[in-house]
């Protein structure tokens, strides 16, 4: 069992950063891909980004990549996503999630756990 807390949403300009950390309870933290997603008002929930459980294998959607990346500190039992670049269309609830997968999904199917989500809007 895995419990996930994010944090560090907020709002931004277009063009500025944000960091969410998701931090993971349990001790079986490293054997676990994680991923982000997130939700836009009346818009299905969207794969943002993977790691594996080693953080040696990284997957980012299309419409971040460049400007978002995605690590974890297994030490400290988080995931972090850095956020750069932002765009109003990045503005959206985003969720950590955990998968006991062997292999690193990108489909919300694929996983566990799911934190509560944190709020990041993006102005314009």
């Amino acid at each position: 069992q895995v419990q996930l807390v994010e944090s560090g949403g907020g709002l931004v300009q277009a063009g500025g950063s944000l960091r969410l950390s998701c931090a993971a309870s349990g001790r079986t933290f490293s054997s676990y891909a994680m991923g982000w997603f997130r939700q836009a008002p009346g818009k299905e929930r969207e794969f943002v980004a993977a790691i594996s459980w080693s953080g040696g294998s990284t997957y980012y959607a299309d419409s971040v990549k460049g400007r978002f990346t995605i690590s974890r500190d297994n030490a400290k039992n988080t995931v972090y996503l850095q956020m750069n670049s932002l765009k109003p269309e990045d503005t959206a609830v985003y969720y950590c999630a955990a998968s006991n997968l062997l292999r690193v999904g990108v489909l919300d199917y694929e996983y566990h756990y799911w934190g509560q989500g944190t709020q990041v809007t993006v102005s314009s």
